[in-house]
């Protein structure tokens, strides 16, 4: 139902610390704060990262399921896998019974890669939930997962 024309016009902005799009992005600017220290040391971006992480929960992904779990638009996936592929972290085949569609990996060295930093991302995290507590992340995750929900109908 379109508002009417008047009420449009009524219409205030909310003051943007107030405003959801905002508040999310501030909220992850101020955990990134805390991670990308650590993502310089070891010499990789945010978004490698992203894609490391994937796929290291995952077996193998396909470059669609990888760029969506991974939040990262295709032409941009496309360039980070190539460095990460350079740096020996990220191999690829062909499926089989698919010789188009390619399945992304670790590569041993990506394993062993992600072991050692992911103690490093661990302390990270420990100091996080030591500033706001394990059932305030909890709470704020359940939250956000709420959010995707309901805007995903």
């Amino acid at each position: 139902m379109k508002p009417e024309p008047d009420a449009a016009r009524a219409f205030e902005l909310a003051q943007t610390r107030r405003t959801l799009p905002i508040a999310l992005l501030r909220a992850r600017e101020a955990v990134m704060d805390r991670f990308r220290p650590m993502l310089r040391d070891i010499g990789i971006t945010e978004q490698q990262w992203r894609v490391l992480r994937v796929l290291n929960e995952l077996d193998h992904a396909d470059a669609t399921l990888l760029a969506k779990q991974a939040c990262i638009l295709a032409p941009s996936l496309t360039r980070i896998l190539r460095t990460l592929t350079e740096l020996g972290y990220v191999s690829s085949e062909r499926a089989s019974g698919d010789g188009r569609r390619l399945l992304l990996s670790l590569t041993e060295a990506g394993r062993k890669f992600m072991k050692d930093a992911s103690k490093r991302s661990a302390e990270v995290y420990a100091g996080i939930e030591a500033d706001l507590g394990e059932t305030e992340i909890d709470k704020l995750l359940d939250q956000v997962e709420l959010l995707l929900g309901r805007l995903a109908r």
